[in-house]
């Protein structure tokens, strides 16, 4: 896919990737003032299963979607896009195809949100009033903040998984390689999918192997974290394959720069203030720095840090009753993945099912997420964990290990899962599955 440079200016401030629905639904842009029961921002993966959920719950003329892009995507695949696993086009659905039947489908991008009043207004003009309001409004990509970017996108040595624009040019990357350093790279901020900056790494060593081109090739992750992943258990695994397949890991590392005429990178030391270090690449895959929405930052219903500031137990707001949140965008104090959504979302459909009816909410998100971490073509360590670090996981078997059913289940099931599950508000997560396969235990 050759970028041009209208398609990579998109990426200076890339807006939280949305999902657009409508088959039966109905569609606006118009300036006139709307009023709803149950307001959602956002159409990407914690919006779409909230709409169908409320749907089901108060009716689906009661429900309306704030939503401005035509096309969905199933972000998780992509780590297999960039590896040449899986197709761009297997990650794509419109919008029109995923939104719950007969709610509203507002068309617009969400530019105000004013909880004291009960009002969100879009840029179109549109002020739209609410009884509840679902925010769901995803992470942002700040590709801008690495000097350099996005224009060094239209080198052809460079990709990012984080991006429909991008995906595919790690790949071409990848098979272009000749010899050198494969770089790839981890932000000194919060991030969705913590684990896929690693993922593609073992990914492109398996490629290599596999093309006989392995020998000449140097594998680096630069990562600003202390640690190679964050939950021990899963992170012995990781450091064994690090060592057993010579891949060089650099801690504390951050990208600032890039330099595409001359395959350069610049890491800042974050343990050594003002000192950087430049790398060559032959390949570079840059995970991009990332923040909270734009539109919640700053703002009223936003924490210090610029998160939705949520209870973490009931994904209640802490300051406005009936504002609720789910997702990336939200202060929630665990991993921010897909696996993180579908188990929310059980909770806030119950939390908000039981304040209908006057009643307190009795059931509390344990923080449980889950990053299936890809180790080749064939095996995934499946990591699962809750707010405390805790390993939380499904399967009455060790999980730490690389195994092939798990990448079974990460390449073929969630796809299926996520599409006729979780968008159609009928997946939860595998808390119930996890209690079965333990004989009702934890």
């Amino acid at each position: 896919m050759i970028l041009r440079m209208a398609s990579l200016r998109g990426l200076r401030q890339c807006h939280p990737t949305g999902f657009t629905i409508s088959h039966l639904h109905t569609s606006s842009r118009a300036s006139a003032k709307q009023h709803y029961k149950m307001l959602v921002l956002g159409g990407g993966s914690g919006g779409i299963t909230m709409s169908a959920r409320m749907k089901r719950l108060v009716g689906a003329e009661n429900v309306a979607v704030v939503e401005p892009s035509e096309m969905h995507y199933y972000q998780p695949i992509w780590t297999l896009v960039g590896a040449g696993a899986k197709t761009a086009a297997s990650s794509a659905r419109t919008t029109a195809s995923v939104m719950p039947s007969g709610v509203k489908w507002v068309k617009s991008k969400v530019q105000e949100i004013n909880p004291d009043k009960n009002t969100v207004r879009t840029d179109d003009g549109t002020e739209i009033s609410y009884e509840y309001l679902i925010v769901a409004l995803g992470i942002q990509l700040h590709y801008e903040w690495i000097k350099g970017l996005p224009e060094a996108f239209e080198h052809p040595k460079i990709g990012s998984n984080y991006s429909i624009k991008t995906v595919e040019k790690t790949w071409k990357a990848l098979q272009n390689f000749k010899e050198g350093n494969a770089v790839f790279t981890f932000p000194n901020t919060p991030v969705k999918c913590a684990g896929a900056p690693q993922k593609i790494m073992y990914l492109s060593d398996a490629y290599l192997r596999k093309t006989g081109k392995r020998a000449k090739a140097n594998i680096l992750y630069n990562t600003s974290l202390p640690v190679l992943f964050g939950i021990k258990k899963y992170a012995d695994t990781l450091w064994d394959i690090v060592k057993t397949r010579d891949l060089q890991v650099n801690l504390r590392h951050n990208l600032i720069e890039v330099r595409a005429d001359k395959q350069e990178a610049v890491f800042e030391n974050l343990d050594k203030p003002g000192e950087t270090k430049v790398f060559e690449y032959e390949m570079l895959h840059v995970t991009p720095p990332m923040g909270p929405s734009l539109v919640i930052k700053g703002g009223s219903l936003a924490d210090e840090a610029g998160w939705l500031d949520l209870n973490k137990d009931t994904l209640q707001h802490n300051r406005y009753p009936n504002v609720f949140g789910i997702g990336d965008c939200t202060s929630l104090p665990t991993a921010k993945t897909g696996a993180a959504v579908a188990a929310q979302s059980a909770i806030l459909n119950r939390t908000i099912s039981k304040l209908l009816k006057n009643q307190k909410p009795d059931k509390k998100y344990d923080g449980y997420t889950s990053c299936p971490l890809v180790t080749s073509y064939n095996t995934v360590v499946l990591a699962e964990f809750d707010y405390n670090g805790q390993p939380l996981e499904t399967f009455p078997i060790n999980q730490a290990k690389e195994r092939r059913l798990m990448y079974y289940m990460k390449a073929d099931v969630m796809p299926h899962l996520y599409w006729y599950g979780l968008l159609r508000g009928l997946w939860g997560g595998p808390g119930p599955y996890r209690k079965l396969f333990h004989l009702g235990m934890k």
